[in-house]
């Protein structure tokens, strides 16, 4: 996908670019291949493969929820800034918040963040499930996302409980989000979720399979979860 159809496609979906919406994508593309000679941040670096499967795939969940009010969103685990900085240039008035394991990634979202000149972004190095543990970030957020994360039985606990109620937990998966909803159901359940719809598409030019999972937070998480690090992955909730 080259720009030029990245924001033909965005347009078709109600979301245009202005000018500096489109130079904040091409800043965004230039230091993440830069930063990626240091550090692995992806394994993608062809400019049509950026576009299509970074920036463009983290926007699919504006498709099917409503971003343009000044939510609160915290992105576990997004690595070089997927999805939530590609949302946040679409949608300016958004506050993002990010946690990520990895003190490198940190380090190249603050000069991102510096370089496209973002207001409202929050940047902290931790595990998810210390995170979660925080009691003055804990159940804060109106929407948290995980893109290529884990499992959603590993993934549910790590980002659920940091969710506040009535607000939503938005999974980014590829062809097998129906399988991984039906083993997760009762981690779900146990932490407060519900599952409200699962968006399938296509994603153009690849034609390859994803879906979006949007959980409603119904009630609060027992305060027991998320569990120490290391262990929703060892023993996910079944």
């Amino acid at each position: 996908m080259n720009e030029e159809q990245f924001i033909r496609e965005l347009e078709a979906k109600g979301i245009s670019l202005t000018s500096q919406q489109i130079k904040q994508f091409q800043l965004y593309f230039k230091t993440l291949i830069e930063w990626n000679q240091k550090i692995n941040l992806t394994g993608l670096t062809d400019k049509e493969d950026v576009y299509l499967k970074h920036f463009f795939d983290s926007i699919t969940p504006a498709f099917y929820y409503d971003f343009s009010s000044k939510v609160q969103i915290c992105d576990v685990g997004a690595g070089a800034g997927f999805p939530s900085i590609p949302l946040k240039i679409c949608f300016p008035q958004l506050k993002v918040t990010i946690v990520d394991s990895l003190k490198k990634r940190i380090g190249f979202l603050n000069e991102l963040a510096s370089i496209l000149e973002l207001k409202d972004v929050e940047f902290h190095h931790d595990r998810a499930e210390h995170f979660g543990k925080n009691k003055q970030i804990r159940e804060s957020f109106d929407v948290v996302t995980a893109r290529a994360v884990a499992r959603m039985s590993v993934l549910s606990e790590l980002c659920i409980p940091l969710v506040k109620t009535n607000g939503v937990f938005i999974a980014m998966k590829g062809s097998k989000a129906e399988e991984e909803i039906s083993v997760s159901k009762k981690a779900i359940r146990l932490l407060g979720g519900e599952v409200k719809k699962v968006e399938t598409f296509i994603l153009p030019k690849e034609k390859s399979e994803r879906s979006i999972i949007i959980i409603d937070k119904k009630q609060k998480t027992p305060k027991k979860y998320p569990r120490k690090a290391g262990t929703p992955a060892k023993s996910p909730i079944e």
